[in-house]
């Protein structure tokens, strides 16, 4: 009887000790807000180039914008203050057009000066004045247009198409003459320009600009003045040849003459 009565208090005693353990706790906290992503980084766009320069990229040479601008790269040189025409780095900026010539003001007085007026010598008479007639202005006479001439006689393999083709390819006999379109002065000689070979400029009259590439031979010298039909180069596989105003690329089409 007593070891029952034990054994009751024991589980009496147990039960009593899971009563008492804590309840769960809940929290309930509001969640924590996610925490800000850092700003991503501005990306800086490079200003944009001024008016009459052009900012250097990658395959860039001093005869390749030159001729896109329709100067002798003498003249970008001159206009640059480079002593090296081989040495540009990406992201130089050049001039691209002939700067600005000062103002000259013609019979500008002293600010602030002052006019003397002398009354004439006795006996002296006032010079008679001479009356002005209105001042024509010249004529200006319309220049006749550029008659260019086939560099080259053959089949035309590769038409104008601004701006992937900038002229149009002739092919030929290897070694056959390539002659000058019109008179001019030679400006560029080399193979300066990539894509284009064995490369002559021709710069003429009335802003025009002619470019014969791909030769196999070059016979003519820069600074050297040559007329229409003066072989200038031997022919390579084809011609390409160009026909720029300025710097403008014009189908050489519309300017030589019907076959």
């Amino acid at each position: 009887m007593k070891a029952l009565s034990l054994l009751v208090a024991i589980l009496l005693m147990a039960g009593c000790a899971a009563s008492r353990r804590p309840a769960p706790v809940e929290d309930r906290r509001p969640p924590a807000a996610p925490a800000a992503k850092a700003p991503a980084a501005a990306v800086e766009t490079p200003a944009p180039t001024p008016e009459g320069f052009y900012t250097v990229k990658k395959g860039d040479t001093l005869y390749s914008i030159a001729l896109e601008h329709g100067h002798d790269y003498r003249e970008l040189a001159q206009w640059n203050s480079l002593d090296d025409a081989t040495k540009l780095r990406v992201g130089q900026v050049l001039r691209v057009k002939p700067p600005a010539e000062p103002a000259v003001v013609v019979g500008a007085g002293r600010p602030g000066g002052r006019i003397e007026s002398k009354p004439l010598d006795p006996g002296q008479k006032p010079a008679p004045q001479v009356q002005q007639q209105p001042r024509e202005e010249p004529r200006l006479l319309e220049a006749e247009p550029l008659k260019f001439a086939w560099p080259v006689k053959g089949k035309i393999v590769a038409a104008f198409a601004e701006p992937r083709q900038k002229g149009i390819d002739i092919a030929g006999k290897t070694g056959e003459p390539v002659n000058a379109a019109a008179p001019g002065r030679v400006t560029y000689v080399g193979s300066g320009i990539p894509g284009l070979g064995k490369l002559v400029v021709i710069k003429h009259d009335q802003g025009y600009i002619t470019v014969y590439a791909n030769n196999k031979d070059i016979l003519v010298k820069e600074q050297q003045n040559v007329t229409r039909g003066q072989k200038i180069a031997e022919l390579g596989e084809k011609l390409h040849f160009q026909i720029r105003k300025g710097a403008v690329a014009v189908d050489p089409l519309l300017y030589l003459p019907k076959s």
